[in-house]
């Protein structure tokens, strides 16, 4: 039976990591910057919560991220020469960041992991459940992940995790769930969670991915929660609490993820990021998808 839960309403978005696999781009410049195809990375995500209803956005900072407030900032000289030229295409385009949600920043100081980078948004998220999107993870919108994550969390409360399939030997590069099966086909109910496991201890091919629904009891528990993996405090060790005893916090489901999901924190799949985004524009990809057939068959 459907129960009632707090409807939610805030996102949050950590974005203070080094970038190191992208240097030496990101020696100046954050990595969520990076464009995919004409806009940074970090757009598509913001985008994405407030597709979702979330237009009240927390991003989680560091040094040498100020590009990151100056891109959902209004810009009045651009706006201004652009309105001049009469480039009323343009300026649309660069006054829809500006306008996409309410943002808010604050900076996580020490870089001790997701789980510390969660806790710095206790403040403002106060106590209600709230949203979490990595910025690695580029979701097509033609998929709604983070509407039906939040669609179970209405219905069962606790926390909801993104969960996909992935080979036996890739599930060391993530955390995996262990699942027990629901009614619903593609919602399943997480019994415990362990960080890059060895795929010999892998309880199971369910890989968790950038998207988060979380329950404010996991506040309570990071603020306990030791330094685990990579001596950083791990996300994954304080939902494995609240899916051990359901007492805390509620449940923790797992919605199954069959969709298009677009990594870019790694150099070759962001590279196929753009190419299969730019194809699939309507300005860009017949023209692309030309030259592309082109240079495979020449290379071939």
């Amino acid at each position: 039976m459907t129960q009632s839960h707090p409807r939610i309403s805030k996102a949050v978005i950590p974005a203070a990591g080094l970038g190191t696999r992208f240097l030496p781009a990101t020696k100046a410049t954050p990595k969520e910057m990076l464009p995919v195809v004409d806009k940074p990375a970090i757009q598509y995500v913001v985008e994405e919560a407030v597709s979702a209803g979330l237009d009240d956005v927390l991003m989680i900072t560091g040094r040498n991220k100020r590009p990151l407030e100056d891109h959902f900032d209004r810009n009045y000289e651009l706006e201004s020469a652009l309105q001049k030229k009469g480039d009323a295409e343009r300026l649309a385009k660069v006054q829809e960041s500006s306008d996409l949600a309410t943002m808010h920043y604050v900076r996580q100081g020490d870089p001790r992991g997701l789980g510390h980078a969660v806790l710095c948004a206790a403040p403002h998220v106060g106590n209600e459940p709230f949203a979490v999107l990595l910025g690695d993870d580029l979701i097509d919108p033609r998929d709604p992940l983070l509407q039906r994550m939040i669609d179970v969390q209405e219905q069962y409360g606790g926390s909801v995790v993104a969960l996909m399939e992935v080979a036996p030997e890739q599930i060391h590069l993530y955390g995996c769930a262990a699942v027990e099966e629901t009614e619903d086909s593609d919602v399943v109910k997480v019994s415990g969670l362990v960080e890059k496991p060895d795929p010999a201890d892998a309880p199971s091919n369910y890989a968790i991915i950038g998207r988060y629904v979380l329950d404010p009891h996991v506040f309570d528990i990071l603020r306990q929660t030791e330094p685990g993996r990579g001596g950083e405090i791990q996300l994954t060790d304080a939902l494995q609490q609240l899916a051990e005893d359901e007492k805390v916090g509620g449940p923790v489901h797992g919605v199954v993820f069959k969709g298009r999901r677009y990594d870019t924190g790694d150099r070759g799949d962001y590279l196929r990021a753009i190419v299969r985004l730019a194809c699939e524009r309507e300005d860009l990809g017949p023209d692309f998808r030309t030259w592309l057939r082109s240079y495979v068959t020449e290379e071939m």
